[in-house]
């Protein structure tokens, strides 16, 4: 540990602790090419999503042999993310962060999520705030189209049909059908929230756990007026979906 001898202030600098917004990459496999394909179908078409924002590398799930970081930080300046830390698991992920010049993060915690919930590539334990404008959409959205509500929420009046997406940093409100895809708390604001008069998504997700489909709502649910919601428990992280009482 160093130690500092004498009592003078410096009269230039002051060194102190930061707690930074710091997205966070869990690395699940090594397969480059993978994770380019995956990152370019979930972010290709979103070339604004990032804004060259700083982020960690978490090797916890990968085997031990570690993936070429400096590969993987070239790929994700392609997505304006900066890799500025490796959350290592073993030696050889140390080695590999020491080879590709990025810091260690060591005695890190991360949240982890259970079987029964799925967690997209990217979340955030720390995001920036959100702005309390709200971007309201009053027309529908139809197949394809897509809205991004930065670093605030979004209102939508009017329909989100099957394979519209809409995104949102905060809450998402949708005052009509939710019939496509709707990701909110979307750069890790996990107090976000989704709300539709007519609940029947393709997919949901909150700070980047998300729901498909592929599991149906229950009936009581399946078309009414619900919210979603993140709910962390000792076991992990689920999604949450609740009707709306008058």
């Amino acid at each position: 540990m160093p130690v500092s001898l004498g009592g003078q202030v410096p009269a230039s600098f002051d060194l102190k602790s930061a707690h930074l917004p710091l997205l966070a990459l869990l690395l699940k496999s090594n397969d480059l090419d993978l994770l380019r394909r995956e990152l370019g179908e979930r972010y290709g078409d979103q070339p604004d999503f990032f804004d060259h924002d700083p982020l960690l590398i978490d090797l916890q799930g990968v085997s031990d042999v570690a993936p070429d970081l400096s590969a993987v930080a070239a790929l994700l300046r392609e997505h304006r993310l900066r890799a500025v830390a490796v959350h290592a698991r073993d030696e050889a992920h140390r080695t590999a962060a020491h080879a590709a010049g990025l810091p260690l993060a060591d005695g890190l915690t991360l949240a982890r999520a259970d079987v029964a919930t799925k967690k997209a590539p990217v979340a955030a334990p720390a995001p920036p705030p959100v702005n309390p404008a709200a971007l309201v959409v009053d027309k529908p959205l139809r197949s394809g189209q897509q809205v991004y509500a930065r670093g605030r929420d979004l209102v939508v009046l009017a329909p989100v049909n099957p394979g519209a997406e809409v995104i949102a940093d905060g809450h998402i409100h949708v005052y009509a059908p939710l019939r496509g895809k709707a990701i909110a708390g979307a750069r890790g604001f996990d107090e976000a929230r989704i709300f539709s008069l007519a609940m029947a998504p393709e997919l949901v997700s909150i700070a980047g756990v998300y729901r498909t489909s592929e599991v149906p709502l229950p009936a009581a649910l399946q078309g009414k007026p619900a919210q979603v919601r993140l709910q962390r428990t000792p076991e992990g992280e689920k999604l949450v979906i609740d009707p709306l009482s008058a």
